[in-house]
């Protein structure tokens, strides 16, 4: 199924790229703008960036998983939250730094727009490299027992990420996202069972631009690798979310129901076991 799924996001991307009319011609070649209306799709990166000396302040909140009434479905339990800042060095690059209230996470982060698509399909695609760094600051004894073996490398994991996207016309828009994690330290059990260091995933999203500044926004997030030895309630869940989002020149406001809950990509990736869904919210502020 997995397999699968990869091959026929991919497909479609060399479908459109192949089936290109031969008879189009045009005399520019300008860059498409607004694929996606922001660089957060719900929960993962899009190819987009700051413009050049633009800040962004990301405010990212997820409630707890929907239950019932009496915890007003989720609203009322245990949230999540990340606050970020993004600064554009160039208008295609962009560096950011955030911090994430469980497992008290710090990050720095970046993402690169290597290619641009082009009106005249000269460039068919858009591609961008995006990448962090995440810090772990909970206390030492929160990665095991062992004391003496640990050492503050262990706090460290990374994420790193290509992005593919097209826009569709005026309207639509899809990206396909494959990504690599590493964890310098992960969660093992005294049968010596555990996840692994090294994780392989691929993600995909959709953005359909309905009327005005209103957008239907879908995401699916598969880790490809196995992790042997896990109980079925530990295995990393995948993650299907879809939302609304309202854009203007100045914020992106995103609200959407998902799987996922601990916000930073490498943990979401590994470690998410949710079954049920969660209410949350992005707001992107451009300064």
């Amino acid at each position: 199924m997995k397999k699968t799924f990869a091959v026929l996001i991919l497909a479609a991307f060399m479908t459109s790229l192949s089936g290109q009319e031969e008879g189009q011609s045009t005399q520019s070649s300008n860059p498409v703008r607004f694929t996606f209306g922001t660089g957060l799709l719900i929960e993962n990166q899009t190819i987009e960036t700051p413009y050049k000396s633009g800040l962004e302040l990301e405010i990212i909140h997820r409630f707890s998983t929907i239950q019932d009434i009496h915890d007003l479905y989720g609203i009322y339990g245990a949230a999540n939250t990340r606050l970020g800042l993004n600064y554009g060095i160039t208008d295609r690059l962009m560096v950011g730094l955030g911090t994430t209230k469980d497992y008290h996470l710090q990050d720095l982060e970046w993402k690169y727009l290597i290619l641009r698509q082009t009106d005249d399909n000269s460039m068919p695609v858009s591609l961008s490299y995006y990448g962090n760094i995440v810090f772990d600051f909970r206390n030492k004894q929160a990665f095991g027992s062992n004391l003496d073996a640990f050492k503050e490398i262990h706090r460290m994991s990374y994420f790193t990420q290509l992005i593919i996207a097209r826009k569709f016309g005026e309207r639509i828009s899809l990206q396909v996202a494959p990504s690599v994690v590493y964890y310098n330290a992960v969660e093992r059990f005294v049968d010596s069972t555990g996840y692994v260091n090294l994780n392989f995933g691929l993600s995909a999203g959709f953005r359909a631009n309905l009327f005005g500044s209103h957008s239907l926004i879908v995401e699916y997030d598969q880790i490809l690798n196995k992790q042997d030895g896990l109980s079925k309630d530990l295995k990393p869940k995948p993650n299907i979310a879809f939302g609304w989002e309202i854009g203007t020149a100045t914020h992106t406001f995103q609200v959407f129901v998902t799987k996922y809950n601990q916000i930073i990509n490498q943990r979401n990736l590994v470690y998410n076991t949710n079954k049920d869904f969660l209410v949350g919210f992005n707001i992107t502020v451009r300064f």
